[in-house]
């Protein structure tokens, strides 16, 4: 009977010590993010999807976090997004006060030559969304199907070695043999399509499904542009008719290297922190992320906006990158000469 009695009694102090932690370190958050601004780097320009995806969650997330903290989004260009990827990995604080946003190619870049991080180590808060991966042209431009793309020579635009828009055209270019002549630099995706409607380019492949919903729907309507491929897990039910990329391989190879790539689509707007910030700030970090993507104000703006919302939680990236991380090295290799600007 004291025995039993014992036990009730430890079990009532254990649970009891727990509470008081699990106060203690919520308090802790709270002090810490009380009056704090935390800085939302934003590894593209203004104008583009990820600047749109990074400034609605920006405006929400603050509420989510204990302390509730001020947030206040940072451009920080260059490389196709790598530049912040690489502030964010070496040299941004570690301690929770420093956000950011870069590309979802980021993922996997380190395995493919394309930066010396290791992005399993980032603290990864979450994707807002999954999504499909377009190959566009303008109207104007006589590249205006896959198999304009595959037979006459187009100028796509491009932002750097480890951007979307220059894997994906180097891809089409080396993997599927598309004649392309890259045309690299430009700070965002917005600069390229301007750059397309001023006929400087043909076209740029790597723009999201979501941005042209959310930042070029006129483009839907008005028929001024082509989308002449889509990369994504699946087909995108809205462009049916658009052929995905994993329909147009011609043996495994090509198929290796597609699904390799496409694992970054899985993660397509994502959040993260620096490697190593403190257990408790982490953990406050992916609440206050999964909560906002069930805020009602959030998902309210998102609608109006025309935004899509999937959320891919940080466990998800995690296990994803788990898995890319095991390739094996001699598919890497191949996949690492097919996006290679080397020669074009």
């Amino acid at each position: 009977m004291q025995a039993c009695c014992f036990g009730r009694k430890s079990l009532l102090i254990f649970a009891a010590l727990a509470a008081f932690t699990a106060a203690a370190a919520a308090d802790s958050v709270a002090d810490f993010y009380k009056n704090r601004s935390i800085s939302l780097i934003i590894g593209y320009s203004v104008g583009g999807g990820y600047d749109a995806y990074a400034r609605l969650v920006a405006r929400y997330i603050g509420k989510h976090i204990p302390g509730e903290p001020s947030i206040v989004p940072q451009q920080m260009t260059g490389a196709g997004s790598l530049r912040a990827a690489n502030y964010m990995f070496s040299v941004a604080p570690k301690d929770g006060a420093v956000l950011g946003i870069f590309s979802r190619s980021m993922g996997v870049a380190p395995l493919l030559g394309q930066a010396e991080f290791d992005s399993r180590k980032f603290t990864w808060l979450g994707s807002v969304t999954d999504d499909d991966t377009t190959c566009v042209t303008w109207n104007s431009s006589p590249i205006k199907t896959w198999d304009d793309f595959l037979s006459k020579p187009s100028k796509l635009g491009g932002l750097g070695a480890d951007a979307d828009p220059d894997i994906w055209a180097l891809l089409y270019k080396n993997v599927f043999g598309a004649k392309v002549q890259l045309v690299s630099g430009y700070p965002g995706t917005n600069d390229v399509v301007l750059a397309m409607e001023r006929g400087e380019v043909d076209g740029l492949c790597g723009l999201s499904w979501s941005t042209i919903k959310t930042r070029h729907a006129e483009w839907l309507t008005s028929h001024s542009a082509n989308i002449i491929v889509q990369a994504a897990l699946k087909k995108e039910p809205e462009i049916a008719a658009v052929p995905l990329a994993t329909d147009l391989v011609k043996n495994p190879e090509q198929l290796q290297i597609i699904k390799l790539l496409l694992a970054s689509q899985a993660m397509a707007r994502p959040f993260a922190a620096p490697p190593d910030i403190p257990a408790d700030r982490k953990t406050a970090l992916i609440a206050a992320f999964d909560a906002t993507m069930r805020d009602a104000g959030f998902l309210g703006e998102a609608q109006k906006l025309n935004f899509e919302i999937h959320p891919v939680t940080a466990s998800t990236i995690d296990a994803l990158l788990a898995e890319v991380y095991a390739t094996p090295k001699d598919v890497l290799a191949r996949a690492a000469k097919a996006i290679s600007s080397a020669g074009q």
